[in-house]
């Protein structure tokens, strides 16, 4: 079997894994939330499918990877097939690897703004999250930009993807504020328990799994299946230290056996390790994903204290450990990292990427939201809206009917 075929088979199992992670995302965000709004957190998620797909086709493929300069692309939109082949990939092939990453940084901004939030500007958001500020960033790292240049490595986007949807997210949460009786009057946090932790933990689970083509098929090829083999290693013991860790964290921070964090330091293990799953060694790995599961639960202790809801605790999975994962690069990778003999050089320029990158999505996703502030109707559903819930009030339907006298034994038909 020729070389092109096996790489493009490969690619391809990996980019239905990349997009079977939505329906991860969509059984954690509606698992954590409440369940008078879970039609509304499953609606959202898939609709960043449609919406990513035909943005990133249309326009964002260009903004990434089209020549340009060093900020963007500007050439390259809607391809038809007829261009080069992407190394030995066909071109539809390496697009539709890169479509699937690019919806799954607008899902990271969905379960920041969950339950509040008013599905039109979402859509809106979406489409220029993934028109414009997703892919720019793309373009300074695999685009041929100008982070690219400096020798910034970011192998499956702990950057590129999660601290960019974690910067988008932050700044999401911020512009629509916390939810109604989130905190009192003193400011003090008030618990919104998760509705259903089965469905949470199973899209914790469906997530794992897709990360094996998210970071294995990032490398484009078959051509290695030792690398492979290694980088779904390293990403595998990365979740399990983040959860084992992010368990054993929440134990000795709240005295109990905390699901929903254990559950967080898993994809927070994930995450951290994206961005050097090809140069970060076994051992290593599972310190990686020790230290994102700290990071993300400290970082969701750190934002509740400053009122800032985020339902799901995506900015503390994505941005915290995003960054962190992509820093990691620069201490424990192979020959390059700081405690592996490389130096402090590479860090310095992961420090300079990364930073960059979620600042970019922060400062341009805070202007895009709170221009859709402006909008007739803001980005917020009414008060009336949230207190009953989105299901019903937005989308006409409710998750659940077990309590619905309607729903229970049919009464008889009346006598003509």
């Amino acid at each position: 079997m020729e070389q092109g075929l096996l790489d493009s088979v490969w690619v391809l199992l990996s980019s239905f894994l990349v997009f079977f992670m939505h329906a991860g995302f969509a059984l954690v965000e509606s698992g954590f939330c409440r369940k008078k709004n879970a039609v509304m957190v499953l609606l959202k998620n898939v609709a960043v499918v449609g919406i990513g797909s035909i943005v990133f086709y249309a326009i964002g493929c260009g903004v990434m990877f089209g020549s340009g300069n060093p900020f963007m692309g500007t050439s390259g939109f809607m391809p038809n097939g007829s261009e080069e082949n992407v190394g030995t990939l066909p071109v539809f092939v390496f697009l539709f690897f890169q479509l699937v990453f690019a919806a799954t940084a607008c899902t990271i901004v969905s379960g920041a703004i969950a339950e509040r939030a008013r599905l039109g500007t979402f859509f809106a958001f979406c489409a220029a999250a993934v028109a414009f500020i997703y892919p720019v960033v793309g373009h300074w790292v695999w685009g041929g930009g100008w982070l690219s240049t400096m020798g910034f490595k970011d192998f499956a986007g702990s950057t590129v993807v999660h601290a960019v949807g974690g910067g988008m997210a932050l700044a999401g949460a911020i512009a629509v504020g916390p939810r109604l009786g989130k905190y009192d009057e003193k400011g003090q946090s008030r618990p919104m328990p998760a509705h259903n932790f089965p469905l949470a933990a199973l899209g914790v689970l469906v997530l794992w799994l897709g990360w094996f083509g998210f970071n294995g098929g990032s490398t484009v090829s078959a051509a290695d299946p030792s690398a492979i083999g290694r980088i779904v290693l390293v990403t595998n013991l990365a979740a399990s230290a983040g959860f084992l860790v992010g368990l054993a964290w929440a134990k000795l921070r709240f005295k109990t056996l905390d699901l929903s964090m254990a559950l967080n330091g898993a994809l927070a293990g994930l995450v951290g390790i994206t961005a050097g799953c090809d140069v970060i060694g076994p051992g290593w790995s599972v310190i990686v994903g020790s230290i994102a599961a700290i990071l993300c639960i400290e970082t969701v202790l750190f934002l509740d204290k400053r009122k800032i809801d985020d339902p799901v605790g995506a900015v503390a999975v994505h941005g915290a450990c995003g960054i962190f994962g992509t820093l990691a690069v620069g201490l424990f990778g192979t020959d390059i990292g700081l405690f592996t003999g490389g130096g402090a050089a590479q860090l310095g320029t992961q420090a300079i990427g990364t930073l960059a990158g979620f600042g970019f999505a922060f400062a341009t996703g805070g202007a895009v939201w709170y221009a859709l502030k402006l909008l007739p109707g803001g980005i917020r559903v009414s008060e009336a809206h949230e207190l009953e819930g989105l299901d019903v009030t937005e989308c006409g339907a409710a998750a659940y009917h077990e309590d619905d006298a309607s729903m229970g034994e049919l009464s008889p038909a009346p006598a003509e």
